[in-house]
């Protein structure tokens, strides 16, 4: 019983080998994998790496171009503020203009009223047309009206009018 007892106990560490070596193939190809993984993972980086080197470039010229265009806006609005302060300026002075114009229509209406206008003079008469036009020039009349003083007026304070909405525009 002593050789069966024996034989028995090998041909157990035989089929322990046998499972042991089965198991060690197992672990060896995971173990590829793993160093193939490990691979893969080496070049994602590096991908990574490279990927995150041109994003800091990217954003390393973005901040050049705000700060280019920061200093540039900056310009531009102050430019833009010396206008609107000069529109201001030259919408006041044309207030005044309008101002001294009303006052000059209202002084010569009241001159009329005391005095009454002479009538002008005459225009001077054209020099003589060219025969085909003599017809043309024979119908025209001798001289042309006069502007009414209200007219000149109320067109002054229109333009006055369109030129301080165009300013609130501009300064919004």
């Amino acid at each position: 019983m002593s050789y069966g007892f024996g034989l028995i106990i090998e041909g157990l560490v035989a089929i322990l080998l046998m499972v042991t070596i089965g198991y060690c193939i197992i672990l060896n190809n995971r173990l590829k994998r793993l160093k193939a993984d490990e691979r893969a993972l080496k070049a994602t980086i590096s991908e990574l790496i490279t990927a995150t080197e041109i994003a800091e470039r990217a954003v390393a010229g973005l901040k050049t171009t705000a700060r280019e265009c920061e200093s540039t806006l900056g310009e531009r609005l102050a430019m833009a503020e010396q206008c609107c302060a000069e529109l201001n300026r030259q919408v006041k002075a044309g207030d005044l203009v309008i101002e001294r114009l009303a006052r000059v229509v209202v002084a010569s209406r009241k001159l009329d009223e005391v005095q009454p206008v002479a009538a002008a003079p005459a225009p001077p008469a054209p020099p003589a047309p060219r025969e085909a036009h003599r017809d043309a020039y024979k119908a025209a009349p001798a001289a042309a009206a006069a502007p009414d003083p209200k007219a000149v007026a109320a067109a002054a304070r229109s333009l006055a009018d369109r030129l301080r909405e165009r300013m609130g525009a501009l300064a919004a």
